[in-house]
């Protein structure tokens, strides 16, 4: 899935994190399709949380960057190189603000 950002909720407060470099990336995921029984489904793989993302989760939605989409896709690269925290200084972080109106603000 293509994204542009992520966010968390940590001890009552909002932060986005996005990549430093401003490109985009893809959160890792895995699909099932449709049967008798179950819906089309998919989820979004979690990993353990890089070092920018680590001082507000433990955790993190496990991000390819795009120049990794199609290894994945693939299966050109053994999933645990790819689903692995990615090295400090990958994201920004910002924190958001809720306004009155529960609007969330920078």
């Amino acid at each position: 899935m293509p994204a542009s950002e992520f966010r968390f909720r940590s001890q009552g407060k909002d932060y986005s994190f996005a990549p430093a470099n401003g490109d985009w990336f893809y959160f890792a995921g895995i699909w099932r399709p449709a049967t008798r029984d179950w819906p089309e489904s998919y989820a979004i793989l979690t990993t353990e949380a890089n070092p920018d993302v680590a001082p507000y989760h433990d955790r993190q939605m496990a991000i390819l960057r795009r120049e990794d989409r199609m290894k994945w896709l693939d299966h050109g690269d053994q999933e645990m190189d790819l689903l692995k925290p990615l090295p400090p200084g990958t994201f920004k972080v910002r924190r958001w603000e809720r306004q009155p109106q529960g609007e969330l603000l920078f």
